[in-house]
């Protein structure tokens, strides 16, 4: 794959001016879709976080029919002075005070006693009325009218005054905390997340070191998202003023640091180290992310990846929505190539992960350019692999010397399948020997009778001095070519 585009996204970020009379609203696309017989929805509100000129909240749409919901939607009306400014996991329509929301592609369905939400920030306090959900009362009552159930405050993202954090130990519970504690963080720090939803900007240029490294820990249930991108961007990302990168978590010239526990969610790309080496990622959950999960760019060498779960990415971008990108392909080399013109992540390992489903490119993207590096352990579900961008295999391997052993990939539909690995031999400049001198041994693979092959190799020829090797302890089922098509090493 080649450039990253930095537009917004359409998906879940778009508004379309809709009329709230019922004549404007069909000839917008008609009225809600009546409910299938059997289907029971109502819409739950609850706010998440509260800010002085704002609150984020969201709707929990609940099935409490027999028959599974194949798309929903979500009206409601906001009080003069307050508005939606962003929202997320939905498609937003309004006309105005009236506000229509309608199921994204990824959670349409619902199935009997099942759940799905969506969320948006307002600016001002009003809270939502008259809320429907498919024409009908969300409540299921017969009023259409809605009293809002309310949470306690969590994270917020209006910028606060904040004491420098000090101390090896830094606790933090709302979103200008932590941008405090991520800006000012020292080596040695350990900075730990409450539970809740953490909402804006979250970026350092904070370095640790070997013997005293940073940590930024929570728990699953605490969620970073970033509504970005915003401003005018660089021509190439670095941290700047005024510009939101949309990243959920951005390392940035930040090497030495560990990253444990938390979510991060419904951002343009997941996590990016960037001129980060030896940052550690371990047990975090990516999900429902624009474009990649998890980037490790501008050699951000010896890192590791580890015990993580990444799924959903690609939503806006399905060709740019790899798992995990090791590198960056050579055509964006002029950005990223910051060690004598190449973006070296060499010797990333990527171990015990579980990547899938509905990664809409490659759960695993080696650029050229990169040494070395360990994928072992992990388990690849290959449902929703878009296809686009090339994208049609686990792992597509471009770089020199991995060892890629001990994982397991399945395929099923939707989606598109060529083969389990593929490698391809990407001439740059300067040279290397790109697509060369990989290993795969112990690897179990099942194409889903989709499949050719479990390994493809490109080409022989292009090795001859540095040669791929397939071990014959890689095993397949499910294929339609076979293990390989190169000659099995015993």
């Amino acid at each position: 794959m080649s450039s990253r585009s930095s537009s917004r996204r359409a998906v879940f970020l778009g508004a379309v001016s809709i009329s709230a009379a019922v004549a404007v609203t069909a000839a917008l696309g008609g009225p809600a879709p009546a409910r299938a017989a059997g289907v029971n929805l109502s819409a739950a509100f609850a706010r998440t976080s509260v800010w002085t000129s704002g609150y984020g909240g969201g709707y929990t749409v609940t099935n409490r029919g027999d028959t599974a919901a194949t798309g929903w939607t979500v009206e409601f009306d906001l009080p003069a002075g307050s508005a939606v400014s962003s929202s997320w996991s939905s498609v937003r329509t309004q006309s105005g005070r009236h506000y229509r929301f309608t199921n994204a592609g990824f959670n349409a369905t619902i199935p009997p006693g099942g759940t799905e939400n969506f969320g948006f920030n307002v600016a001002g306090t009003g809270l939502p009325t008259g809320c429907t959900v498919d024409g009908l009362p969300c409540d299921g009552g017969s009023q259409v009218t809605t009293t809002p159930t309310t949470t306690p405050a969590t994270a917020t993202t209006t910028p606060a005054t904040t004491t420098p954090p000090t101390g090896d130990v830094v606790d933090v519970s709302t979103a200008a905390q932590l941008q405090a504690a991520l800006a000012n963080a020292a080596p040695g720090q350990a900075i730990r997340l409450a539970a809740g939803t953490y909402r804006g900007s979250f970026v350092t240029t904070k370095a640790g070191t070997a013997a005293r490294p940073i940590t930024l820990s929570g728990p699953a249930n605490a969620v970073l998202i970033n509504d970005g991108p915003a401003g005018d961007a660089p021509d190439c990302p670095v941290p700047t003023a005024g510009w939101d990168s949309g990243y959920g978590l951005w390392l940035a010239s930040a090497p030495y640091w560990t990253l444990r526990g938390f979510t991060v969610q419904d951002s343009k790309k997941g996590i990016v180290a960037d001129n980060s080496p030896h940052t550690t990622i371990d047990g975090v959950t990516v999900h429902h992310i624009d474009e990649e999960g998890v980037h490790f760019r501008r050699s951000s060498a010896d890192s590791v990846l580890k015990n993580s779960t990444i799924t959903y990415t690609g939503l806006v971008q399905p060709g740019y929505g790899e798992g995990v990108y090791l590198g960056s392909a050579n055509s964006n080399w002029g950005c990223h190539g910051n060690s004598g013109g190449v973006d070296r992540g060499d010797r990333i390992q990527v171990l015990d992960n579980h990547i899938g489903p509905f990664i809409a490119a490659e759960p695993i993207d080696v650029k050229e350019g990169t040494f070395d590096g360990v994928i072992r352990g992990n388990t690849f579900d290959g449902r929703g692999i878009s296809g686009q961008n090339s994208a049609d295999s686990w792992i597509d391997v471009k770089g020199i010397g991995y060892t890629i052993e001990g994982n397991t990939g399945t395929f099923a539909p939707p989606g598109t399948f060529a083969n389990g690995y593929e490698n391809h031999n990407t001439s740059t400049s300067p040279s290397f020997d790109n697509g060369c001198g990989n290993v795969w041994r112990n690897n179990k693979s099942d194409l889903g009778g989709v499949g050719d092959y479990a390994i493809k190799i490109s080409s022989v020829a292009k090795c001859a001095a540095n040669p791929n090797v397939v071990y014959a302890s890689n095993t397949v089922t499910n294929a339609r070519s076979g293990l390989t098509n190169i000659p099995v090493t015993p």
